[in-house]
């Protein structure tokens, strides 16, 4: 696992930084719920063939981030053998997993 400081400068731009993590084949996991509907951001994913998921819940902290994350990671990982990149995935607290966009499709919900 990476962690975005550990790479990038903290004010680093959505677009600047997805470019690197899409080379470097990295997933994203993120609680930014916008990211999809910025134009910027989206089409750096895309074009970089970004896989991420976000998650939904709001006001979480670290720990509860992070305990919702390692729960789910055979949800993901059995997403990701599914589902081709570049996408933005629903994560939910409970840990289910659901496509919001696919690059392929095209398809925003």
């Amino acid at each position: 696992m990476h962690i975005h400081e550990d790479h990038f400068p903290q004010n680093a731009k959505d677009e600047d930084w997805l470019a690197q993590v899409g080379s470097n084949g990295w997933i994203v996991l993120t609680k930014d719920r916008r990211i999809r509907y910025r134009a910027l951001e989206l089409t750096a994913l895309l074009n970089a063939g970004v896989g991420a998921f976000i998650l939904t819940a709001g006001n979480l902290k670290g720990e509860e981030m992070a305990r919702i994350f390692v729960n789910a990671l055979p949800a993901m990982n059995k997403f990701l053998t599914k589902h081709d990149r570049p996408f933005i995935a629903n994560l939910t607290s409970s840990g289910s997993v659901s496509m919001l966009f696919s690059g392929d499709e095209r398809n925003l919900k």
